[in-house]
């Protein structure tokens, strides 16, 4: 392609709404061009860009076996609401009604689709594994798009998805997905780290995720100081600390004058906040509003995403003042003990207590009483939770599980996501197969993902200098960046480098060639800026000095001259990396 025919221009300054460097370099190189608040068009370049990435997932899942398809964005309602996503998922999920006045969705993921397609196809167990994939676009309208492609209300994502006859199947397939993933990386010449994931809306047993560790990243990742155990913030557990052993004292009610938080009221009595206990309120957004009463240790903060979780992915909100007096409680002092669970009309109070306020004995907890707490609080004896789980957030420096080392706190960006999502589809869609004795089973069913354009600016985060962009060759938008330094048709250099251009080109090369009459420190510097591995040089100057000049973008300094004759041969052995 000649450049003096491209779409799209560079920009000399970074774009005021740019936040991070793949957001600034992007833009400015021409890649990506945006249209409204998280939506871009890829240019051209960025367009060859995400063929290319898209050409290594194409190649990855092929050899494992999967088969390419392709499933639409307009879905109807009806099967989001089998699963029971069409209301669980939130206002992320964009949905419309057709001029029939029927409930429609815009796909952000395709778990309901392919399920669907299952009643009608899936009948034996010798129909599986079942292996498909596809690259789609995808829509979801997040609340606070950033970051430029890393944030975005629509997108491309490779989906594969997989249908097993039982579990022992898929734990036999998914270390191989796992496996191709990090093929895929490779290709890109990314350095990734594996963690444990939530879940989240797509459900399932497990997750991994595969994080870009950067500090423009807006996922919390805990890697511990061993490097034996890694997961998102969203799902790490730690040791809470062995509960001591002493026997239930009575409760015993005490004057806490100006003592509302948990470290004020710690101090006040001489404990250390591991002996209190304290009270998070939520109102559940289901028909009911139910209130929701967390129970966690004083010195543990809650973990949104595991409440979240223990709810069975219920959505909740902060609660109000007023909705906390509402069902007897009392900011500030509040306690579950003594309170109602029936709040009348169906409203229930559900009590989510953390193992840790279960497990640790006699602690400081509110009174319901203004200025008063009450000591010797006993989970089950003095109050009944409803459900007991881990709730709490991981922080820096916490202790692991079964180990001395401790957890780390980093910065990442999420440029994969491997699911187990066992029935979470299949069942509620009641897909069924007959198994070897002729029996009715429900199948296995994973879900692996990746975004195309944040996996672009993923390679750009780690793929820079101050000058532009480094591509990797597998996904760089061309094989070469061919630069004519002559200023008129009819010089020498103009002439040859437009007969190298051709025969590169019948070599099936895939060369950007600046044939404009521009200044040679602007060419070199769209040159740096676009970030094509090789740059090949033709002027004056070099032919005079034998041949053109070869250089690799992450060089510095000046480049090598090669000899024009046999230079084809050369530079095919260079990019292929011979």
């Amino acid at each position: 392609m000649r450049l003096s025919q491209r779409f799209g221009r560079t920009l000399r300054e970074d774009p005021s709404e740019a936040e991070i460097i793949s957001h600034r370099l992007l833009q400015r190189a021409g890649f990506i061009k945006p249209l409204a608040s998280g939506i871009y068009t890829q240019m051209p370049l960025g367009w060859r860009v995400s063929r290319r990435i898209m050409d290594v997932f194409r190649y990855e899942m092929d050899a494992l076996g999967c088969q390419e398809m392709a499933m639409p964005i307009l879905n109807p309602a009806e099967i989001w609401q089998e699963t029971g996503r069409w209301d669980s998922v939130g206002p992320a999920l964009v949905r419309w009604k057709d001029r029939n006045e029927r409930d429609m969705a815009l796909a952000m993921t395709h778990e309901e689709a392919l399920t669907d397609i299952l009643k009608s196809e899936l009948d034996s167990y010798k129909q599986l594994p079942i292996l498909v994939y596809h690259m789609q676009t995808k829509i979801r309208d997040e609340p606070r798009p950033r970051a430029g492609l890393i944030r975005v209300r629509e997108f491309i994502m490779k989906d594969a998805y997989s249908v097993h006859k039982n579990q022992a199947d898929i734990d036999k397939f998914y270390p191989k997905m796992i496996q191709a993933y990090r093929n895929i990386y490779q290709s890109c010449n990314l350095d990734i780290t594996e963690v444990e994931a939530d879940s989240g809306m797509m459900g399932g047993s497990a997750s991994h995720e595969f994080m870009l560790m950067s500090e423009s990243g807006e996922d919390s990742i805990f890697i511990s100081n061993d490097g034996k155990y890694a997961a998102n913030g969203e799902r790490a557990v730690f040791d809470k600390g062995m509960p001591p052993e002493e026997a239930q004292a009575e409760l015993e009610e005490v004057h806490t004058p100006n003592c509302k938080t948990i470290a004020e009221v710690a101090d006040f009595l001489g404990v250390p906040q591991t002996k209190t206990v304290k009270a998070v309120f939520y109102v559940a957004h289901n028909k009911t509003r139910d209130f929701i009463f967390v129970v966690i240790r004083g010195d543990l903060p809650v973990n949104e995403v595991k409440l979240g979780n223990a709810l069975g992915g219920l959505l909740f909100e902060a609660a109000t003042e007023d909705e906390i007096e509402a069902v007897g409680a009392v900011p500030g002092y509040a306690s579950p003990i003594g309170l109602a669970k029936d709040l009348g009309n169906g409203r229930k109070l559900i009590i989510v207590a953390d193992d840790s306020a279960v497990n640790f004995p006699n602690l400081v907890g509110g009174a319901n009483k203004i200025e008063y707490h009450v000591k010797n609080v006993n989970a089950r004896r003095d109050f009944e939770p409803d459900i007991i789980a881990d709730i709490a957030l991981a922080q820096d420096g916490d202790k692991c599980v079964d180990s001395e080392a401790v957890l780390e706190l980093r910065r990442g960006i999420e440029i994969g996501h491997c699911f187990k999502l066992g029935t979470r589809y299949s069942k509620p869609m009641n897909i069924t197969f007959l198994d070897e004795n002729g029996k009715a089973q429900t199948p296995i069913m994973g879900s692996y993902g990746i975004g195309v354009g944040r996996l672009m600016a993923a390679i750009v985060e780690q793929h820079h200098d101050d000058n532009g962009i480094i591509w990797p060759q597998n996904v760089a938008p061309f094989d070469l960046h061919l630069v004519s330094l002559a200023k008129k048709a009819k010089e020498k250099a103009m002439q040859q480098a437009e007969t190298l251009y051709q025969a590169l080109t019948f070599a099936k090369i895939e060369v950007l060639f600046d044939d404009r009459r521009e200044s040679p420190g602007v060419k070199f510097a769209d040159a740096d800026l676009i970030g094509i591995p090789w740059r090949v040089t033709v002027s004056n100057r070099s032919l005079k000095a034998g041949g053109v000049e070869v250089k690799q973008r992450h060089q510095s300094g000046k480049g090598e001259i090669i000899p024009l004759e046999g230079f084809v041969e050369y530079i095919i052995k260079k990019i292929q990396g011979k």
